[in-house]
């Protein structure tokens, strides 16, 4: 029961942090964030935030310290959106399964070239 409850609560928390990024977060390195899931342990009391930035690398990790900067503030709003006894502590990660699908796909598409080119 804990497991559909850390989803839900997990949900909750996508779009909350979604509004919370994209409206309150003053900070110039953050921008073009897309929250893509959030991963709640059973017991509430940690949250693996996944999320997507649009830009280079050096972009990528300047908005991972501006999200890392204003995880406090972040954690309060969560706290005063979600009912909850006690907020999760949250942690930022980047989301490589786009990447690695668009990888795939760039692979899948060579061997179609290939065999194409030995007809």
């Amino acid at each position: 029961m804990s497991n559909v409850r850390a989803n839900r609560v997990g949900e909750q928390m996508k779009k909350e942090l979604s509004d919370i990024i994209m409206r309150e977060i003053k900070d110039p390195r953050v921008k073009f964030v897309t929250v893509t899931g959030v991963d709640v342990t059973g017991d509430l009391q940690q949250a693996k935030v996944y999320i997507t930035v649009l830009g280079n690398d050096e972009e990528k990790e300047e908005t991972l310290k501006g999200l890392s900067k204003a995880t406090g503030f972040i954690r309060s709003e969560i706290g005063k959106r979600i009912r909850l006894r006690k907020t999760p502590e949250i942690f930022f990660e980047f989301d490589q399964s786009i990447e690695y699908g668009n990888r795939i796909d760039t692979l899948i598409a060579d061997l179609n070239r290939q065999s194409k080119d030995k007809e």
